[in-house]
């Protein structure tokens, strides 16, 4: 009935199970506070916690399909995310 999961899928599963723990978190937090000041500093760390996120996963993923992508496949692909970094980063 279940099949074995690759241990990259998991990983990459739980850190996006646990990102999506701290967003809902975060948002209890905001709610709880009902400050301005303090519902800013929460999203702040939530700015910095999302990209994180990413790179991990993706880092995740990249080394686990290494050896059957070709070079220049990964270069593209580590310039895709250098680029959606770029994208969502603030002034």
């Amino acid at each position: 009935m279940f099949s074995i999961l690759e241990k990259a899928i998991v990983g990459m599963a739980l850190l996006r199970i646990m990102s999506g723990f701290i967003e809902i978190f975060a948002a209890y937090l905001m709610l709880r506070f009902n400050e301005i000041e303090k519902a800013l500093i929460i999203n702040s760390t939530l700015a910095f916690i999302g990209p994180l996120v990413l790179i991990i996963t993706t880092t995740i993923g990249v080394v686990s399909i290494a050896d059957k992508v070709s070079l220049v496949k990964l270069i593209w692909i580590v310039l895709g995310v250098s680029l959606i970094l770029y994208g969502v980063k603030s002034d």
